[in-house]
C-alpha cells in the first residue's frame, strides 16, 4: 500500500510518500536536483514499487522548498537536515524497520556522501554522483573527451571539420579543457566526495549511466589519486546507457536489480 505523509525538518514540514512492505530493510530515496519525489519519468515511484512488490518498505520525500514541502530550496548542500530527519520519519513510520539503504541520483548521491554520517543510514546506493563546479559554459572535459572520440570515428564529422561546418573557436577551446590537467584542492567537491567516502565506514554501491556527462565526470575523477582509497574499498558497475535518470526500461530494470542486491546484501 502506498500512503501520503510528513514530518517536520528545520520549522518546515516536508511532504513524503510511504510505500509499505513487511521487510525489516527499507529504502529511502533522495532525489536529486530540483527533482519531485515522483522523479523523472517517475522513476522514483517505479523503483519504489518495485521495492515494496519485492517486501521493502520504501520512503521518500521531497526537500525543503522543493514539490509540496514548505521552506526554501537552498541547493543539495544545504540537505544535511532533510537527510537526517528524514531517517527519523521512515523509522517512525515503519517501526518494524532495522536496516536502511538510502539511494539518490546525481547531487542527491553527492549529498549522501557528504551528510549520511551519524545518520543511522547502513548502506548507500548512489548513480551518477555529482562532482562538476561550472567555470565556464561548456560541458565537463570527460564528456568533452568522450564526444570528440566518437566524432573522430564519423567520416561525416570529419568532412564537417574539413569544409568549415565546425565553430573552430568552441573546437578550441573544448580542447584545451578537455586536455587540461585537473587540480583538486582540499574544498573543492571532488576532493570532498573522495574524502567523505574515505572516511565512511557504510557499505557504498556506486551506479554510473555510462554516456551521461554527469556519470563521465565522476568517473573521471574516480580515476584520480583522490579516489585512490575509494577504489580499493568501493564497488562501482556500470550501466550501457546514456539515459542519466535510467528511463528506458531496460535501465530501469538494470538499476531495480542493483537495488535490490544492496537490499538483500
Amino acid at each position: 500500500m502506498r500512503r501520503l505523509t510528513s514530518f517536520p525538518c528545520a520549522g518546515e514540514t516536508l511532504a513524503a510518500t510511504l510505500d509499505e512492505a513487511p521487510g525489516s530493510t527499507g529504502l529511502l530515496i533522495v532525489s536529486g536536483g530540483n527533482e519531485i519525489r515522483i522523479g523523472a519519468h517517475r522513476g522514483m515511484a517505479e523503483l519504489a514499487a518495485s521495492v515494496a512488490a519485492a517486501g521493502h518498505p520504501a520512503f521518500r520525500y521531497d526537500r525543503r522548498g522543493i514539490g509540496d514541502s514548505t521552506g526554501e530550496n537552498n541547493g543539495f548542500e544545504s540537505t544535511a537536515e532533510d537527510i537526517r530527519e528524514a531517517v527519523a520519519a521512515f523509522r517512525h513510520e515503519a517501526p518494524h524497520l532495522t536496516r536502511i539503504v538510502a539511494f539518490g541520483n546525481c547531487d542527491a548521491a553527492s549529498a549522501l556522501i557528504l551528510f549520511q554520517t551519524n545518520t543511522g543510514i547502513d548502506a548507500l546506493v548512489l548513480t551518477n554522483p555529482w562532482t562538476i563546479e561550472a567555470i565556464d559554459d561548456l560541458p565537463p572535459a570527460a564528456a568533452i573527451r568522450s564526444r570528440y572520440v566518437e566524432k573522430l570515428k564519423n567520416p561525416r564529422e570529419l568532412l564537417r571539420l574539413f569544409t568549415g561546418g565546425v565553430n573552430i573557436r568552441k573546437l578550441v577551446s573544448g580542447l584545451l579543457k578537455a586536455s587540461a590537467k585537473q587540480s583538486q584542492p582540499p574544498a573543492s567537491l571532488p576532493a570532498r566526495l573522495a574524502a567523505g567516502l574515505d572516511a565512511s565506514e557504510t557499505p557504498v554501491t556506486i551506479l554510473l549511466a555510462k554516456a551521461d556527462n554527469t556519470a563521465l565526470a565522476f568517473a573521471d575523477h574516480w580515476q584520480g589519486d583522490a579516489f585512490t582509497k575509494a577504489r580499493a574499498r568501493r564497488t562501482l558497475d556500470i550501466c550501457d546507457t546514456d539515459s542519466h535518470s535510467f528511463a528506458r526500461p531496460q535501465d530501469k530494470a538494470w538499476l531495480t536489480q542493483r537495488v535490490l542486491a544492496a537490499l538483500k546484501s
